[in-house]
């Protein structure tokens, strides 16, 4: 008995002991990739394991400056046509008030920053009249529905719509039609109107329009007075004409265009041309004087032209349609070849598949005479997607890819503002799709290449945000900032912003490891990027 009790503390003793040398430890579970590591409740609470303190805001460690190539690639020309002749676009009415008018072009353009546009091309002289102050040609009827009548309440809309353009970060192109003087919509001729002001400088077409001849050297000085006024008064981005140079045959019943004293007159002053390449000869004298004014007046103003698409059936040998050559006397092809424009944009308004007039075909042909490497921007149809095709956007967003597979400097210009707005799969397609982000205005080193200064970011912080603000040696050379940012566990991002913007908030600060800011100039140049690394 004694022995088995004594046994049997011999081994309680040494349990005892044994125990008395452990040490005893939480036991943690194991995390998965998907939950955050669980910690049991194995010691007292007053011993509990606490989690790790959260990262720290980022602090800058390094600032290092990078060549103005930016991470990103995100030049692009993004423009659309706002016609005022018979109120197809703007105003929509005759007659409106001055606040309709200006609501109504504010939805214009908030419509196209929502969509990622930058750049409006406006028409403000649709026949020989002006939507806007002019000393030298009467308010337009379709402004007011009166020949020289001026908004009541008083102001100036181009003035309007440059500023509220601007404020939007896009670019203002006036749109003028340099020969027509008279359009059927355009309600009785007025007093005021050039056709009874200027009548030696007239001529009247079968079909009611009335044109100034491009063969009187009095047309072509007013025509330029009127270019130059707006370019010297106003903030414009770029000057644009269309096809109309010579009218199409048909709006003079097929018939020669009515020129037979200027005709006479050139060849009792010993003129030697045939009679076609005189009146081409009359269009590339004043398309080249134009774009020589403007640039001695304001380089970054650009000049562009919209020609019809085709120049000559044949060229290239797919193709076929109106010769613009022989029936508008206009040498498009001359004009981009010499580079005396900025910008061409060849109203190329045929679907892809359309063999005759294929808009790859005839897009590409017109690169290979882009020989001065001006910006090659095609005009494109959105009408081409009809109210009962709302669902079939494909043409317009592959036509869109196909210019970004052509074109060294990517760009489009839409015709007309109006369907894009009305098909509400359209402007979905677009803004998700080949608009889905901001982009700028590709440079144009021909008329400057001189990059602004880099701007000189500062960082606040605050909770988990980032406060940024910026300043510029000189705010007069910038026309937008690009803001970049890099994730953690991703590439580059950015945010255009427009030039009276001066500070902007990232949320989720330690979600970022770089940053930089770039200022852009008129004519596209950026600056150096200023990359801030963070920790």
């Amino acid at each position: 008995m004694s022995q088995r009790i004594f046994l049997f503390v011999l081994v309680f003793c040494s349990l005892l002991l044994f125990n008395s040398c452990k040490t005893t430890k939480p036991t943690v579970s194991k995390p998965s990739e998907t939950t955050k590591p669980e910690i049991k409740d194995t010691l007292p609470s007053s011993e509990k394991v606490s989690p790790p303190p959260p990262p720290a805001i980022p602090e800058v460690v390094e600032e290092k400056t990078l060549k103005s190539e930016a991470p990103l690639k995100i030049a692009e020309f993004r423009a659309a046509w706002v016609t005022s002749v018979a109120n197809i676009n703007w105003p929509s009415q005759r007659n409106l008030t001055t606040s309709q008018q200006q609501q109504e072009a504010l939805e214009i353009l908030d419509f196209l920053e929502e969509h990622n546009f930058n750049a409006v091309i406006l028409q403000v002289r649709p026949q020989a009249d002006a939507l806007y102050e002019s000393d030298l040609e009467p308010w337009s009827y379709f402004l007011t529905g009166e020949t020289g009548k001026a908004p009541q309440p008083y102001y100036d809309p181009l003035k309007f719509w440059t500023e509220a353009a601007h404020n939007r970060g896009m670019e203002l192109h006036v749109w003028l039609n340099p020969y027509r003087a008279y359009h059927t919509t355009g309600g009785e001729i007025s007093e005021k109107s050039l056709v009874k002001t200027r009548p030696e400088l007239m001529t009247k077409l079968k079909n009611g329009f009335w044109w100034m001849d491009p063969a009187k050297q009095g047309t072509q000085d007013h025509v330029a007075a009127v270019v130059m006024d707006i370019v010297q008064r106003y903030d414009i981005d770029g000057v644009h004409f269309d096809d109309y140079f010579y009218p199409y045959a048909s709006y003079n019943g097929k018939q020669q265009f009515p020129d037979n004293i200027s005709w006479e007159k050139y060849k009792t002053e010993g003129g030697k041309l045939l009679r076609d390449d005189w009146r081409r000869d009359n269009v590339n004298k004043f398309v080249k004087r134009i774009y020589s004014e403007i640039k001695a007046e304001k380089p970054h103003v650009k000049f562009g032209i919209s020609p019809f698409g085709i120049w000559r059936p044949g060229h290239p040998a797919s193709i076929k349609g109106m010769d613009q050559y022989s029936e508008l006397y206009a040498d498009a092809k001359l004009w981009l070849n010499e580079g005396w424009i900025d910008y061409f944009t060849p109203q190329l308004y045929w679907k892809i598949n359309q063999v005759a007039q294929s808009f790859p075909v005839l897009l590409s042909w017109w690169k290979d005479e882009n020989t001065e490497n001006r910006h090659l921007w095609p005009g494109i149809n959105d009408a081409l997607i009809g109210e009962e095709e709302k669902k079939d956007t494909d043409e317009i967003t592959n036509q869109l890819m196909i210019t970004r597979g052509i074109l060294d400097s990517r760009g489009a210009v839409h015709w007309n503002v109006g369907p894009i707005m009305k098909n509400s799969e359209l402007a979905h397609a677009l803004k998700e799709g080949p608009y889905r982000k901001k982009a700028l205005v590709p440079a144009s080193p021909w008329l400057d290449d001189e990059a602004p200064k880099a701007p000189k970011l500062n960082i606040s912080k605050f909770e988990d945000k980032l406060a940024l603000t910026w300043e510029h040696p000189d705010p007069e050379d910038v026309f937008r900032w690009v803001l970049y940012f890099k994730y953690e566990n991703s590439g580059w991002d950015y945010k255009i912003l427009n030039q009276n913007e001066r500070n902007f908030t990232l949320h989720n600060a330690r979600n970022f490891t770089k940053i930089g800011i770039t200022a852009v100039d008129r004519t596209g140049n950026e600056s150096n990027f200023k990359e801030i690394v963070l920790q």
